[in-house]
């Protein structure tokens, strides 16, 4: 039976003329040297060509021979790259991609088993019965088709070779126990990632190599396994193709694969060509199987060890010869059975597929009218799929291309338009991104390289083929990268090795702490605690701990002097009671003895041991008093006073064991039984007798503050960390904050603040708020009471229902009041001066002056708190300053209109009952008005003369409380309480107002 006719040496022969040419047919199992017999064979030629199942093996091959023969005799052609010297005489390629049409004395193809494959085997086919060499033709692969090539061309001479070494059956291993030099074998890109990244974790990296890389990102891959940086390599079934590498042992992590149409289980023989990568040359290999993938059985097991498979029953065939004479013709010559037996026609594979959805465009159907118009469209149709996406995407792309090189142009030839096709390589010239983007950049430049490798499609080939190469090859160098950072653990890999080798670890201390063996991150080293990298498993972790100790011992050592050593500047103490140096934390404050004595807790290993242990504590204990004794000074001279005694000295312990503050109302009987002197020993060290607060203000500001809230976090004893749900301190400067409800009680106080009602205020503005309620109490303005200015607000930043809270919290109570206010001073003075009769006698004018001088006294006591006890400051009363409104004022004034009554909210102190006792209450239906004339209280009611009988007068007492004189606090009558002898306090300002009484007296 005859044979189309096939280009040989250049020319189309007789029918019949390739197969009278005899081929030599070069079968047996992998590692029997196949491949390289044939590329000897083609070296000893002055011509030669070899085609190659894969690009990454011709990419391998081609550097072989252009090392021995010269890059400028060997080219390399595959359908993405072409190096094409003019001088070539070796050409090395991919089988779809031999130019036939060159004749060569010496013709090899290899893997020529593949011919029996559903999508690639009629390319194959046609190898076999089309291509020969002048001289020598050689079939390399697989005895399985053995039978089939001898019935298709009985001439052939056939050699079979042994393999070079055995290959044994191992079982299944544990990823763990896989031994090393180990191809682990997975059949898609996201299970040979996670099994990567598995390996990565427990025996420090792995090499990835899939058919889908690029030859140069393959070529880095293989050479970190070549190198033996890594010992592992997981990659597809891509390496069963011929792809040399000094592999011992080929595990299996599935026996199932996705052969574009179905999941199917491999064949014995595709199981045997990918384990067959176990054991180069005279080594022997292993394979078996890893992770949850069954064992194989026996009967596979044995015909893999004993290289016997079942033969292929027939080879994919496609008509070599289409017809171009119309497209129908075209897709009814391609479907074409073959008429020889041993061959079936190969089924619809990507080109064919495409090329029947671009048949039924219009714009196609309209274009593709001449015979060289179709064949330009089968050209087209098979461009390979790079992009793998959906069949009808991948067409569109072939129909724009295609309608591109038939649009006319005033060039002659169309081409595919530069600026279009500058834009497609534009938007993938990115190396950003993770291992699965660059992936897909990669396959879809290789769309594009394939392009500007067809020279008549281009008007510049050579340019896009350089541009094209630049992109792939930057994409491809990310990929390598990306890949090493995720798959390849340096570190353990190189320790791994030389512990393998029995070499000695070089491990430093760099000056950012890191701990460095052999040059690679092992951890850090955090003021005197290693820290290991958390990458390391427990194993690694010995390792890598055994490996640094020597350098940690001697850098631990000398952090320790330093530190013994530093000036008190380096140190310093963070809001949660760490002490840090050198920007790592060394130790943490723990409670002591007494809350001002807090002890320091080193932070440090076992590497920080004997002197140096003992010298760092004693510095960082001399640090932390030294510290303390700074910033609290004032605390610390109360407590080291010996001129305070007595019940002073009561009072000073209690302000000591509270950290600065009390609440008056807690220590109201020791400061009642105070005497003068008593007052002013506290006074001297700083401590300030406020109305709501015993305090020290020196301690108010920020730094004393924050320390203090330190020392009190430690008296916690109802929590493990004692600053574990402590809210946010305020911030400085500020005067007043809202009050978080979750925050321990005590929080606030120790910071020198209190909680009234929704908010926290400091000590200091609470006595200034004291400070300005307390006269108009006194002056009766308001019958007793007081209203809310903007002053007030002022001090605390808030104002409305939150300053309400906040004197409900003080104490004080609230009732709407019709209020006839009482003159001021300067307006009864001038009343006073209206009449005629009234004249400043000598007594009144003294009175006057001493008024004057106890305004200039009490007038700093707002500005001053630390020097004035506010609660027993006396304000002016209404009469001193009627007479010092008298003695400013010359001569007559007009005469004063008495004021309107007005309605107003009236704040009171809630007055203290005894115990037991409920306090009274007034009725609410009641309205009250003050006469301006008489300063009485009358109540609006059915009787005219309900008029109530005078209020006695009243005074403030120590606790800035006021009583009724002569009277009972809930309105009994008991005798007046006989005031206590006090000896007056020599630093008090009414000490000075004494002496001017008496000389004012005397005079």
């Amino acid at each position: 039976m005859s044979i189309p006719p096939t280009p040989v040496s250049g020319h189309h022969a007789r029918d019949g003329l390739a197969e009278r040419r005899r081929i030599t047919a070069v079968l047996g199992p992998t590692n029997t040297g196949k491949t390289h017999l044939a590329i000897e064979r083609m070296m000893a030629h002055q011509t030669g060509m070899i085609g190659l199942p894969l690009r990454l093996l011709a990419r391998e091959v081609y550097d072989r021979v252009a090392g021995v023969k010269g890059a400028r005799h060997v080219a390399l052609i595959t359908g993405e790259e072409k190096i094409l010297p003019p001088t070539a005489r070796y050409f090395i390629c991919t089988v779809e991609a031999m130019p036939l049409d060159r004749p060569v004395e010496f013709l090899a193809v290899d893997e020529i088993q593949l011919a029996a494959d559903r999508e690639r085997g009629h390319t194959f086919t046609d190898r076999l019965l089309r291509a020969r060499g002048l001289s020598e033709t050689m079939m390399l692969g697989s005895e399985t088709v053995r039978g089939l090539i001898q019935k298709l061309l009985p001439e052939t001479r056939f050699i079979v070779r042994p393999r070079f070494s055995e290959l044994s059956w191992t079982g299944a291993k544990k990823l763990t126990r896989l031994p090393r030099r180990s191809a682990i074998v997975a059949f898609s890109a996201d299970r040979v990632y996670a099994i990567a990244e598995l390996v990565r974790r427990q025996r420090g990296g792995a090499a990835v190599v899939m058919g889908a890389l690029s030859p140069r990102t393959r070529n880095a891959q293989v050479a970190l396994y070549q190198s033996g940086e890594v010992d592992f390599l997981v990659a597809t079934d891509a390496i069963g193709m011929g792809l040399n590498m000094d592999v011992d042992h080929v595990a299996f992590a599935a026996t199932q694969k996705f052969d574009g149409h179905q999941h199917r289980a491999l064949h014995v023989a595709e199981l045997a060509q990918i384990a067959g990568r176990a054991g180069r040359h005279m080594n022997n290999g292993t394979f078996g199987v890893t992770g949850d993938t069954p064992p194989l059985d026996d009967e596979i097991v044995s015909r893999i060890e004993d290289h016997r498979f079942e033969p292929a029953r027939y080879l994919q065939w496609r008509n070599p010869h289409p017809d171009f004479s119309s497209i129908a013709a075209l897709l009814q010559s391609l479907d074409r059975p073959p008429d020889r037996p041993g061959l079936a026609r190969a089924p619809v594979a990507d080109d064919l597929e495409a090329l029947t959805r671009m048949a039924r465009n219009p714009d196609i159907q309209a274009s593709a009218r001449s015979s060289a118009a179709i064949k330009r469209l089968w050209e087209v149709a098979q461009l390979p799929d790079f992009r793998k996406t959906l069949a009808s995407e991948h067409a569109e792309l072939l129909t724009r291309l295609y309608l591109f090189l038939m649009e006319p142009s005033g060039h002659g030839r169309a081409h595919i338009p530069d600026d279009w096709l500058a834009r497609q390589i534009e938007r993938l010239d990115r190396a950003d991104g993770e291992i699965d983007t660059l992936a897909a950049r990669i396959a879809h430049i290789r769309t594009w390289t394939y392009v500007a490798n067809r020279p008549d499609w281009l008007h510049d080939p050579s340019h896009w083929q350089e541009r094209a190469r630049a992109v792939e090859d930057r994409l491809s160098d990310a990929l390598h990268e990306r890949l090493t950072q995720r798959f390849i653990d340096r570190r353990t890999s190189v320790l791994m090795k030389r512990l393998r080798q029995n070499e000695d670890l070089m491990a430093v201390v760099n000056s950012n702490g890191e701990v460095l063996v052999e040059g690679e991150y092992v951890g850090r080293l955090q003021g005197f605690v290693f820290v290991p990298d958390p990458r390391a498993d427990d194993d690694q972790g010995r390792v890598l701990r055994a490996a640094a100790d020597q350098a940690l011992a001697s850098e631990i050592a000398g952090r320790a002097q330093r530190l013994a050593t530093a000036p008190d500047a380096d140190i310093s103490l963070s809001d949660h009671g760490r002490i840090n140096w050198a920007g790592h934390p060394v130790a943490e404050l723990k409670p002591g003895a007494e809350p001002l004595k807090p002890r320091a807790a080193l932070i440090a290993g076992d590497e920080l041991n004997g002197p140096a242990r003992e010298a760092v504590q004693a510095r960082l204990d001399g640090w932390i008093a030294m510290h303390i004794a700074n910033v609290l000074a004032p605390l610390i001279a109360l407590r080291d006073a010996s001129d305070v005694e007595g019940l002073a000295r009561g009072v000073a312990f209690r302000l000591i064991e509270n950290l600065g503050a009390l609440r008056r109302e807690v220590v109201a009987e020791d400061i009642r039984t105070l005497d003068q002197a008593a007052r002013g020993q506290l006074r001297k060290h700083g401590v300030r007798f406020g109305a709501h607060s015993i305090f020290m203000p020196a301690l108010l500001k920020p730094a004393p503050a924050r320390l203090l809230m330190m020392l009190w976090a430690l008296t916690r004893t109802d929590v493990d960390d004692a600053f574990a749900g402590l809210p946010q301190p305020p911030a400085p400067g500020l005067t007043s904050i809202p009050a978080d409800p979750a925050a321990p009680q005590g929080f606030y106080e120790a910071l020198g603040f209190r909680v009234c009602g929704g908010r926290a205020v400091r000590l200091d503005m609470l006595e200034r708020i004291a400070d300005l309620i307390r006269p108009v109490i006194a002056a009766r303005t308001y019958n007793g009471g007081f209203v809310i200015t903007p002053d007030m607000m002022s001090l605390v930043g808030c104002s409305g229902e939150e300053f309400a809270g906040l004197l409900q919290g003080l104490g004080y109570r609230v009732q709407r009041e019709t209020i006839v206010p009482r003159p001021s001073g300067s307006e009864a003075s001038a009343a006073s001066n209206a009449e005629p009769d009234s004249a400043a006698s000598p007594q009144t004018t003294a009175e006057a002056a001493l008024a004057a001088i106890v305004d200039a006294i009490a007038a700093p006591v707002a500005d001053a708190p630390a020097e004035t006890d506010s609660a027993e400051a006396v304000p002016a009363t209404p009469a001193a300053q009627d007479h010092t409104g008298a003695a400013e004022t010359a001569g007559p004034a007009e005469p004063v209109a008495p004021a309107a009554a007005v309605e107003l909210e009236i704040w009171r102190p809630v007055r203290r009952r005894p115990e037991g006792k409920p306090a009274r209450r007034r009725k609410p239906n009641k309205a009250r008005t003050v006469t301006a004339e008489t300063g009485e209280t009358a109540e609006k009611s059915g009787d005219a003369r309900g008029e109530r009988h005078r209020k006695p007068k009243r005074k403030p007492d120590d606790r800035g409380e006021r009583h009724i004189k002569g009277g009972r606090s809930d309105g009994g009558y008991r005798e007046p309480r006989k005031p206590r002898e006090r000896e007056p306090d020599p630093d008090s300002p009414f000490a000075a107002l004494a002496v001017l009484k008496e000389r004012a007296g005397g005079n």
